[in-house]
């Protein structure tokens, strides 16, 4: 119902591009081969093609491995990102800078140590960069186990005012462009017009 955002937590297909993670067995028993179908068909048991991550960039973001802290920057902007990502493991180990194209995301794992996310697909077409059309939803909400029960909200470390801004510029810098190179063409014919 929104356009998807920094931070969110999305399940996209990889078909097509990404190897699968975790190599399924498929069923012998006929009968659980074709509920296995059935659930895979309606999106409630995941293919396994479909993976899940966190958006770290949006369309015209760069990202880059890392600050001096150690920290994955978008636009410049430090994350923090203590809040979500497993106990002891760190942002990233190698270094990187991609600037996702349009129509694409970077999204990684929160589990970085285990993830092959963007990261693990940099040599593909795309930069490991995943296509918007190929997001299938938006996980808001834990339910299982009950003990965990949540909301996943984006992250503070996405709301910050810095971030914000680089976005705001970006938006911007088209109409910028525009009117800069009109300027002059209408300063011109001004003084064309005034000459008669």
């Amino acid at each position: 119902v929104r356009d998807i955002e920094r931070g969110d937590v999305v399940v996209f297909s990889g078909v097509d591009s990404w190897d699968g993670e975790v190599k399924l067995q498929e069923p012998s028993n006929p009968v659980a081969a074709f509920f296995r179908w059935v659930g895979t068909a309606f999106g409630v048991v995941p293919g396994e093609k479909d993976y899940i991550k966190r958006v770290i960039g949006v369309p015209g973001d760069t990202v880059k491995c890392c600050d001096a802290q150690g920290r994955i920057t978008v636009n410049g902007v430090p994350l923090d990102e203590r809040a979500y990502l497993h106990p002891s493991d760190e942002p990233a180990r190698d270094p990187f800078e991609v600037k996702v194209p349009p129509g694409r995301l970077w999204v990684m794992g929160d589990h970085r140590s285990v993830s092959l996310d963007s990261r693990s697909h940099l040599g593909d077409p795309g930069g490991g960069t995943i296509p918007v059309d190929k997001v299938i939803g938006r996980a808001f909400v834990i339910v299982w186990p009950f003990s965990r029960a949540a909301i996943i909200p984006i992250p503070d470390t996405f709301n910050q005012p810095a971030l914000k801004a680089a976005v705001a510029v970006g938006e911007a810098a088209p109409f910028a462009l525009g009117l800069a190179g009109a300027a002059p063409l209408l300063l011109w014919r001004r003084r064309r017009r005034s000459r008669r």
